[in-house]
C-alpha cells in the first residue's frame, strides 16, 4: 500500500511520464511537468528515497526500478485510454 500512497499524490506519476524517455534536469522536469519547485522537489525526494528516480550530473532520471514499476502499469495506461475512448 505505501507505493499506491506514493503514486496517488500529486504529481508523482506525471513525474514518472516525463522522465519516461531521458533524464532531465530540475529545471527541465519542472517545466515539462507543468508544476512549482516546491511540489517536484518534495516529490523527487520521495522518489528517490524509494529508488524509482535516481539524480545524476546529466539530471534526474528513472532507475531500473523505476523503469519496471513504468513497464508494470503500461496495461493500466492502455485500459485507460481505450475507457477514455468508450465516454
Amino acid at each position: 500500500m505505501a507505493l499506491l500512497d506514493l503514486l496517488g499524490r500529486r504529481m508523482t506519476l506525471r513525474v514518472l511520464w516525463e522522465l519516461r524517455e531521458a533524464r532531465l534536469t530540475f529545471r527541465a522536469l519542472q517545466d515539462a511537468a507543468e508544476t512549482n519547485p516546491s511540489v517536484l522537489n518534495t516529490r523527487l525526494a520521495e522518489l528517490r528515497a524509494a529508488g524509482i528516480v535516481d539524480h545524476q550530473a546529466e539530471g534526474y532520471g528513472l532507475t531500473a526500478l523505476g523503469r519496471d514499476l513504468l513497464a508494470r502499469l503500461a496495461p493500466l495506461n492502455a485500459w485507460a485510454e481505450a475507457w477514455a475512448h468508450k465516454s
